[in-house]
Protein backbone atom coordinates (compact mmCIF):
# COMPACT_ATOMS: atom_id res chain seq x y z
CA UNK A 1 0.00 0.00 0.00
CA UNK A 2 1.00 3.60 -0.43
CA UNK A 3 3.07 4.88 2.48
CA UNK A 4 2.41 8.58 1.99
CA UNK A 5 -0.05 10.47 -0.13
CA UNK A 6 0.34 13.81 -1.88
CA UNK A 7 -1.72 16.61 -0.36
CA UNK A 8 -5.18 17.05 -1.91
CA UNK A 9 -5.46 19.57 -4.71
CA UNK A 10 -8.50 21.81 -4.31
CA UNK A 11 -9.26 23.41 -7.66
CA UNK A 12 -12.67 24.42 -8.97
CA UNK A 13 -13.34 24.70 -12.66
CA UNK A 14 -16.59 25.37 -14.46
CA UNK A 15 -16.44 22.42 -16.85
CA UNK A 16 -14.33 19.50 -17.91
CA UNK A 17 -12.27 19.52 -21.04
CA UNK A 18 -13.37 17.16 -23.77
CA UNK A 19 -10.50 14.80 -22.99
CA UNK A 20 -11.73 14.45 -19.38
CA UNK A 21 -15.38 13.99 -20.35
CA UNK A 22 -15.35 10.72 -22.20
CA UNK A 23 -15.25 7.26 -20.67
CA UNK A 24 -11.79 5.74 -20.65
CA UNK A 25 -11.17 2.56 -22.64
CA UNK A 26 -10.00 -0.71 -21.13
CA UNK A 27 -12.23 -0.66 -18.08
CA UNK A 28 -11.56 -3.35 -15.51
CA UNK A 29 -14.54 -4.91 -13.71
CA UNK A 30 -13.81 -5.30 -10.00
CA UNK A 31 -15.31 -7.34 -7.19
CA UNK A 32 -16.60 -4.75 -4.77
CA UNK A 33 -19.84 -3.82 -3.06
CA UNK A 34 -19.43 -0.16 -4.05
CA UNK A 35 -17.20 -0.06 -7.17
CA UNK A 36 -18.32 -1.59 -10.48
CA UNK A 37 -15.31 -0.93 -12.71
CA UNK A 38 -12.34 1.34 -13.18
CA UNK A 39 -9.94 2.50 -15.85
CA UNK A 40 -6.65 4.36 -15.79
CA UNK A 41 -5.16 6.74 -18.34
CA UNK A 42 -1.39 6.41 -17.88
CA UNK A 43 -0.59 9.48 -20.02
CA UNK A 44 -2.88 11.87 -18.12
CA UNK A 45 -2.82 10.10 -14.71
CA UNK A 46 -6.63 9.92 -14.59
CA UNK A 47 -8.33 7.19 -12.60
CA UNK A 48 -11.95 6.80 -13.69
CA UNK A 49 -14.26 4.87 -11.38
CA UNK A 50 -17.80 3.74 -12.03
CA UNK A 51 -19.80 3.00 -8.91
CA UNK A 52 -22.48 0.30 -8.61
CA UNK A 53 -25.18 2.97 -8.95
CA UNK A 54 -23.80 3.92 -12.40
CA UNK A 55 -22.21 7.24 -11.48
CA UNK A 56 -18.77 7.83 -13.03
CA UNK A 57 -16.03 9.92 -11.42
CA UNK A 58 -12.62 10.69 -12.93
CA UNK A 59 -9.90 11.41 -10.34
CA UNK A 60 -7.00 13.56 -11.56
CA UNK A 61 -3.22 13.27 -11.02
CA UNK A 62 -3.49 9.81 -9.50
CA UNK A 63 -0.12 8.05 -9.45
CA UNK A 64 0.08 4.76 -11.31
CA UNK A 65 1.12 3.03 -8.07
CA UNK A 66 -2.12 4.14 -6.38
CA UNK A 67 -4.12 2.61 -9.24
CA UNK A 68 -2.13 -0.62 -9.03
CA UNK A 69 -2.55 -0.76 -5.25
CA UNK A 70 -6.30 -0.23 -5.65
CA UNK A 71 -6.51 -3.12 -8.12
CA UNK A 72 -4.66 -5.40 -5.69
CA UNK A 73 -6.47 -4.34 -2.51
CA UNK A 74 -8.50 -6.99 -0.72
CA UNK A 75 -11.23 -4.42 -0.14
CA UNK A 76 -11.42 -2.02 -3.08
CA UNK A 77 -14.02 0.17 -1.36
CA UNK A 78 -11.94 0.54 1.80
CA UNK A 79 -8.79 1.36 -0.16
CA UNK A 80 -10.69 3.84 -2.33
CA UNK A 81 -12.22 5.60 0.70
CA UNK A 82 -8.91 5.77 2.52
CA UNK A 83 -6.45 6.67 -0.26
CA UNK A 84 -8.35 8.10 -3.23
CA UNK A 85 -11.72 9.70 -2.41
CA UNK A 86 -10.53 12.81 -0.59
CA UNK A 87 -6.90 12.82 -1.74
CA UNK A 88 -7.37 13.79 -5.40
CA UNK A 89 -9.29 16.36 -7.41
CA UNK A 90 -12.27 14.72 -9.09
CA UNK A 91 -15.36 15.34 -11.18
CA UNK A 92 -18.80 13.80 -11.35
CA UNK A 93 -19.67 13.01 -14.93
CA UNK A 94 -23.19 13.82 -16.01
CA UNK A 95 -24.93 10.73 -17.46
CA UNK A 96 -24.99 12.34 -20.92
CA UNK A 97 -21.18 12.41 -20.95
CA UNK A 98 -21.12 8.78 -21.94
CA UNK A 99 -23.25 9.66 -24.99
CA UNK A 100 -21.96 13.06 -26.09
CA UNK A 101 -19.10 15.31 -25.20
CA UNK A 102 -18.40 17.96 -24.06
CA UNK A 103 -21.00 17.90 -21.34
CA UNK A 104 -21.52 21.33 -19.72
CA UNK A 105 -23.22 19.84 -16.65
CA UNK A 106 -20.06 18.10 -15.46
CA UNK A 107 -17.92 20.14 -13.12
CA UNK A 108 -14.62 19.51 -11.34
CA UNK A 109 -15.11 19.33 -7.60
CA UNK A 110 -12.63 19.86 -4.78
Amino acid sequence: MTASLPPPTYVRQSALSSSDCRPLPDRVAVRSRSLANMAYDHDQAILQIEFRGGTVYPYFRVPRQTYQDLLQADSKGTYFNRYVRSAFRYARLHPECTVRCPCPQSAVLP
